[in-house]
């Protein structure tokens, strides 16, 4: 068999809140030492009949997980925050161990979880290298071989013999990925830490992998970035609440991730948010969203090159000027339009309680199909209060079927620019802002 990483039954169980208190004088010292083994009798019986295990709560962060990879495979793993994804690999990378099942896994292992993982912070950049390499099993010839390819790649040439310790995070994962992708492991797990890197370093990591994907090496792709997958992975694993949801070709399983959090919408219809999976601060919350074409000689169903009216309302904690950005996504995980209070210069007062906001976006230069809306809302400090990655679908029709389908120019087969507008409007107004 070519199986490369197989998984039976892994779960990962943790007790949250568990923070050991230390001792504060001799005695207790000696008392520890001496209800240690009655304590440590207590905890196995505990591990092996979870049902003893009282005090702080438990959670699953990998439940019943199963699953197959072959030599020469590139596997993409998706799923929202807190599904499972980078416990999973820390368990195939021995980082830790699971709580049920096995996993086994046949070759060399280069991985990239976390910043700085495996880097030692009192060696330099040149030491780390040669260390990772004899780590992956590389002697120290072949490793020389590859120095020069390796830190030009990483880019950092006037520190590579710095402690690493100094190094600010972007310089600690260009270096630790160009180590991981050019000393050949067997198996290379990606995890989404290369989201720190800039835009031109993440352009490079991607085609690096696409070189070690089509070398014939076996890759595990841990990414937000949903377009990416699908470029480099055939197929991929959907996880949600530490559970397969669904694998299967890589289009089909990012439809569905795009599907799940986001309800069939219709317009004029109001889309109650507050069920929907979201993160941020929580100092404000969307609460409902609904939408039309904002035109009555027309259908209110969307329409290519045609206007798009969306009534928002959010409540607050507090009282600040924020951000508001309402983004349209493809079936394929492609960002196409990016609406950001950002791009006009200016902020929307958001009030204690309820605020209402009509955005207008003046042409939708989308072809026919489905797409999915996304909103985030932050202060001017950067900080996220609320965003939702899938808060609707919607569908943008042809307005006339019955003549040939105009071709729209190729400059908006990719993102697309568009003109926008926000305005916020009374409570009282909100039931008409859209008709």
């Amino acid at each position: 068999s070519n199986i490369v990483i197989e998984a039976v039954g892994l779960g990962k169980q943790y007790r949250i809140g568990a923070t050991p208190r230390g001792q504060r004088n001799f005695r207790e010292v000696i008392a520890n030492a001496a209800t240690a083994p009655l304590r440590n009798f207590r905890r196995l019986r505990s591990i092996a009949d979870p049902a003893r295990m009282g005090g702080d709560p438990l959670v699953w962060a990998l439940r019943d997980l199963s699953f197959t990879l072959r030599e020469g495979e590139v596997l993409g793993i998706i799923g929202r925050n807190g599904a499972g994804k980078s416990t999973l690999l820390k368990i195939l990378t021995r980082v830790t161990e699971p709580t049920t099942g096995y996993a086994d896994v046949w070759g060399r292992v280069g991985s990239l979880l976390e910043v700085g993982t495996g880097f030692h912070p009192e060696l330099t950049g040149r030491d780390n290298v040669y260390l990772n390499g004899a780590i992956l099993g590389m002697d120290r010839p072949y490793i020389r071989s590859r120095f020069e390819e390796i830190v030009e790649f990483a880019g950092i040439g006037a520190f590579i013999d710095t402690p690493v310790k100094r190094y600010s995070s972007g310089m600690y994962v260009r270096l630790a990925f160009a180590v991981a992708a050019h000393l050949e492991p067997e198996i290379l797990i990606v995890d989404e830490v290369l989201a720190v890197g800039d835009a031109e370093f993440q352009q490079r990591c991607l085609a690096k992998m696409d070189d070690v994907a089509h070398g014939g090496r076996t890759v595990l792709f841990v990414s937000h970035n949903l377009p990416s997958v699908q470029r480099l992975c055939p197929r991929s694993i959907m996880l949600q609440g530490g559970r397969i949801l669904a694998d299967g070709p890589s289009t089909d399983v990012i439809n569905r991730y795009l599907a799940g959090g986001a309800r069939e919408a219709h317009p004029g219809h109001w889309i109650d948010l507050d069920e929907v999976a979201r993160t941020g601060s929580g100092l404000a919350r969307f609460q409902g969203i609904r939408y039309s074409s904002g035109s009555t000689r027309h259908q209110l169903q969307p329409f290519t090159r045609g206007r798009l009216e969306l009534g928002l309302t959010a409540v607050s904690n507090v009282s600040r000027d924020v951000n508001l950005s309402v983004s349209i996504w493809n079936q394929s995980g492609t960002k196409l339009i990016n609406a950001d209070t950002t791009a006009l210069g200016r902020a929307v007062a958001l009030r204690q309680g309820t605020n209402t906001f009509r955005l207008t976006i003046e042409r939708l230069y989308l072809k026919p199909g489905a797409y999915v809306v996304g909103l985030w809302l932050g202060d001017r400090m950067g900080e996220t209060l609320d965003r939702i990655e899938s808060a609707f679908r919607f569908e943008v029709v042809d307005p006339h079927p019955e003549r040939p389908t105009v071709r729209l120019d190729s400059r908006y087969d990719g993102p697309v620019a568009c003109r926008f507008d926000v305005a916020e409007v009374a409570l009282r107004e909100a039931e008409a802002c859209l008709t």
